[in-house]
């Protein structure tokens, strides 16, 4: 007894007895008030980081971002799809409005809207993605969608999604949780059939059911450094409420689906047809139905409510992309060039002829950079010894170049 009256705070020397609780350590003890004040203390410390709103932390204290200025801030970089781009900048307006909204009481809560960007290959999804993430300010990441299977089965599973947007945050929780997320190859993982297979079907409805609970917004426990949970490994359990989900694939063949809907001729129907579309115009009439009908789930579509399309890259678009964004290739090129003190330039007709073998390589803006590739390697190998400083490409050169190259099998 005598010793319990001789316990003191190793703190503040209060006894047992002025004290209404006292810890006990391993050679000393601590009171109930001095660890209220230490948990004060610790609180201020940490409150000095910001976590009442996670997007402050993400991006800046306040979203001072316009649908005009996103928009504004995607046309120095993508040339034309201007549809995709207003859409694109109002959904992601709405979005981190909604993240940074202060709850009023029976105000309605406003549920997240996912996006579904339809467009061929080369067309400027990804792209489109990327930029507004860097204009934002916060992580993003792509993610294949073709390398998604089922969990159980060999390959990823979709939890490692978030691995990699922590990864691409430094793992730094807040941030990552209002991230974007790019799910390339979404057509992929189509539905194989309405008709129903003795096989499971890991690698499309399975996905497809895997994404549900994390575009819906959930919290997720993910494995820290990927691959396939344990029950021994420890989590981070990841809020995917405010994360933004944009999914792009090309959907090839859905705009005979749009087509047979819209009864158009440019499906072999008849040309007198009053509802005739052009084929270059097919997919501004995309609606959630054709998704369904390509083979997404409806819980997956209900959960992606936006659709929008990436327009088919004409010459003319092909030719501005060519030379006047931002990051315009030839300024890539012209640029590199630079850095060994070497003033490229280009003949006019160079342009386009190079946007002319592109568009016979099928590949949209992401065949420019193959077309310059072919030209320019043989320069860019010797550029570091070169002694000439000027360096001029003309037409002749270009198409010397393109016929000794494996671009020369390609029908003009």
């Amino acid at each position: 007894m005598s010793e319990e009256k001789n316990i003191h705070c190793s703190f503040c020397g209060r006894s047992k007895e002025e004290a209404e609780m006292m810890i006990a350590g391993v050679d000393a003890h601590i009171c109930d008030r001095c660890v209220g004040q230490a948990g004060g203390i610790l609180h201020a410390e940490l409150g000095e980081k910001p976590q009442s709103n996670p997007l402050e932390v993400a991006a800046k204290p306040e979203f001072d971002f316009t649908p005009k200025q996103i928009k504004e801030h995607l046309d120095q970089y993508i040339i034309g799809q201007e549809s995709a781009k207003r859409t694109l900048a109002v959904s992601v307006y709405n979005h981190y409005k909604r993240i940074g909204l202060v709850p009023l009481k029976d105000a309605p809560e406003v549920d997240k809207s996912n996006i579904v960007l339809v467009g061929n290959t080369g067309t400027g999804k990804t792209l489109m993605a990327r930029t507004i993430a860097k204009l934002l300010n916060v992580p993003f990441t792509i993610v294949d969608a073709t390398v998604l299977t089922e969990a159980g089965y060999v390959g990823e599973d979709v939890e490692s999604i978030l691995t990699r947007l922590l990864q691409a945050a430094e793992y730094d929780l807040s941030r990552a949780q209002v991230g974007i997320v790019f799910i390339d190859e979404i057509d992929k993982i189509a539905r194989k059939g309405d008709n129903p297979s003795i096989t499971r079907d890991v690698s499309g409805e399975g996905v497809q059911q895997g994404l549900l609970k994390l575009l819906e917004g959930s919290k997720v426990n993910v494995p820290p450094k990927g691959g396939r949970k344990h029950p021994d490994q420890k989590y981070i359990e990841v809020d995917t409420t405010n994360i933004l989900f944009i999914a792009g694939g090309a959907f090839v063949g859905i705009e005979k689906k749009i087509g047979s809907r819209l009864n158009s001729a440019t499906l072999g129907y008849s040309k007198d047809s009053r509802n005739h579309v052009e084929e270059d115009e097919v997919l501004s009439y995309i609606t959630p139905s054709d998704l369904k009908s390509f083979g997404l789930i409806p819980e997956l579509i209900g959960r992606m409510p936006i659709v929008t399309f990436m327009s088919p890259l004409d010459k003319k678009a092909l030719r501005a992309i060519l030379t006047l964004p931002k990051n315009a290739l030839i300024n890539q090129y012209q640029h590199l060039f630079h850095m060994d003190d070497i003033n490229l330039t280009f003949d006019k007709e160079v342009y386009d002829y190079i946007v002319g073998v592109a568009i016979d390589y099928g590949l949209g803006a992401r065949g420019l950079r193959s077309v310059c590739e072919a030209i320019l390697t043989d320069h860019m190998f010797n550029a570091p010894g070169l002694k000439e400083k000027e360096l001029n490409i003309t037409k002749e050169y270009a198409k010397a170049q393109i016929e000794r190259s494996s671009l020369r099998k390609i029908p003009a």
